[in-house]
């Protein structure tokens, strides 16, 4: 550990410059920037947050923002267990926008999605959300439209009516998320012309020469022949990366280190927050260990680990004990390994620790395209279950089916397999209080994750939102709800409204949360209590996903 000036790329620290810089040239308030540091904390019952547009710098270059009181991040509002609140939304944009209570139990009509209990915040107008908090610990709150991709995000606190003792001396919310400088309408339509549009890691000629001189003729082929078949690639890890993504901690890029102050024998909590509109990040903090005590707003058993990965729309609650008077980085890189955000632990702003490279990405796996069946062989144990296909699967807006997927949550997922590091799953979380329903659920859902990634279509059992009919739950009713994901890459599910419980491989209940990572050919399931009457969303928290098609309604009734 260091607390001079280090290295991180040659790329981010021009990109750090020069926003500096420019900033300076045209007089922007040093707010405006984004090495400003934590966004600023609002608390109380009643909050007034104005929706504007407002010139940034991330990259080095000049752009325009989507802000909540002049900021980026938006505020972190600090609100208490059992209490009302009320928050005037006035929304200063040319076009409509909106703002969801991500994790909240809200009735419907506050939920903030557009076109679903709410016909969103028309341009000019003021919109009054008001609801009572049933619930403690970490959320967030941003746009249910395309301006959460250019900022309309920030962190939410519930703390427990009931204070419990103070365990850390400090507190800090980490926002991670993803900025572009091309408009975000500009980034679905490149994907919608090609897939891989923003994917400059797919496989070269070199590497075909380095796999036939390591590998021989027939290994080599036989490394392609499946994905060649499937017409994808091997590193089809995240739609975009850092050729256009900039990636940001608390709104600071990776020049600008955003710093938490925490000195010798403290303990910090750090509430991590997936802002990311189309990124998962794995993080760790090397020298230290990060113990999991909450995921979703919810506690959980503590669990000691490396490494932890989080996509879209989830939030972990990480301790960490400083053992010195030393600097610590907070590194999170990008799940396809091409860029990172970081900050830094350290006794006084200005210092910083070594900064480490991006891991070097590995392709993805058989058991990324074929589930069970990659483990599979003539001689070794039962065969698993086939699932069952519906007929709207298929046609052209689908490009794989899963027959045999796999069922375990000790998987880590892509690129953080075997690394040797101690990385968390699904497999070591633990809700300590049981299931919120004790009844077994006596109904069946089951949908599949579906899509063609070459036209970038996405949708569930092959049928995009527009073409869907909305989902039904009897109110007051136990039900499982299986999640078969018949695609090679990550989806984070986020269901509004409801909890689900997310269930072991033998259908035991394991964890509480509102947004699950389904794995490449992996087969989940949830139990859910329909106690919430009302239009719900549920879909992929990939925000160009949810845009393609992988989102559909939900009617409790």
């Amino acid at each position: 550990m260091i607390d001079s000036d280090v290295p991180v790329s040659r790329r981010h620290f021009v990109q750090g410059v020069a926003a500096a810089a420019l900033g300076t040239l045209v007089s922007w308030p040093a707010r405006l920037l984004a090495a400003d540091g934590a966004p600023r904390e609002l608390r109380g019952i009643e909050f007034d947050l104005d929706i504007a547009e407002l010139p940034v710098n991330f990259t080095g270059r000049a752009s325009v923002a989507t802000a909540v009181n002049g900021q980026v991040p938006a505020p972190v509002l600090r609100v208490r267990e059992g209490d009302t609140i009320t928050l005037r939304v006035t929304n200063r944009l040319s076009e409509p926008t909106a703002v969801h209570w991500h994790g909240l139990l809200v009735p419907p009509d506050m939920d903030g999605v557009p076109g679903i209990s709410f016909p969103g915040i028309a341009p000019g107008e003021t919109f009054t959300y008001r609801f009572t908090l049933r619930q403690s610990g970490t959320y967030w709150y941003h746009a249910h439209t395309l301006h959460e991709q250019t900022g309309l995000y920030g962190a939410l606190v519930v703390e427990p009516r009931v204070l419990v003792p103070q365990h850390t001396e400090r507190d800090y919310t980490v926002l991670l998320s993803d900025w572009t400088d091309e408009a975000p309408l500009a980034v679905y339509l490149n994907l919608k012309k090609m897939g891989s549009y923003y994917n400059f890691g797919l496989p070269t000629v070199g590497e075909v020469f380095k796999d036939l001189s390591r590998l021989g003729l027939s290994g080599a082929h036989q490394r392609r022949v499946m994905w060649n078949r499937a017409r994808m690639g091997p590193t089809d890890y995240s739609d975009i990366s850092a050729a256009a993504y900039t990636y940001l901690m608390n709104g600071a890029n990776p020049a600008s280190n955003w710093t938490g102050v925490a000195r010798a024998g403290e303990r910090v909590r750090l509430r991590f927050v997936g802002a990311g509109t189309a990124t998962y990040f794995d993080v760790r903090i090397p020298g230290l260990k990060l113990t999991i005590v909450g995921t979703d707003g919810q506690d959980v058993a503590p669990v000691e680990v490396d490494e932890f990965r989080i996509g879209p729309g989830e939030t972990y609650d990480v301790i960490v004990q400083m053992p010195d008077d030393k600097a610590y980085t907070i590194f999170a890189q990008s799940m396809d390994r091409t860029g990172f955000a970081r900050g830094t632990l350290a006794p006084r702003a200005g210092m910083q620790a070594e900064v480490p490279q991006p891991d070097a990405p590995v392709w993805l796996t058989d058991v990324d395209m074929m589930g069970a069946m990659a483990s599979m062989t003539g001689e070794s144990g039962p065969m698993p279950n086939k699932v069952r296909h519906a007929r709207s699967e298929y046609g052209p807006g689908v490009d794989m089916r899963v027959d045999f997927p796999r069922t375990n949550l000790d998987d880590p997922g892509p690129n953080l397999r075997g690394n040797g590091r101690r990385v968390l799953t699904y497999a070591d979380l633990h809700t300590p209080s049981g299931s919120i329903d004790k009844r077994v659920p006596d109904r069946e859902i089951e949908l599949h994750l579906t899509g063609n990634m070459g036209r970038f279509e996405w949708s569930f059992d092959g049928v995009k939102l527009s073409d869907a009919k909305p989902i039904h739950f009897r109110s007051g009713e136990r039900l499982r709800v299986i999640l078969a994901n018949d695609t090679n890459m990550i989806h984070p599910m986020h269901l509004h409204g409801m909890w689900m419980e997310l269930e072991s491989e033998r259908g035991a209940f394991q964890v509480r949360k509102h947004t699950i990572s389904v794995q490449p050919a992996q087969r989940i399931s949830f139990a859910v209590t329909a106690d919430a009457p009302g239009r719900w969303a549920f879909h992929c928290h990939l925000l160009y996903h949810m845009a393609a098609g992988m989102f559909r309604e939900v009617v409790v009734a």
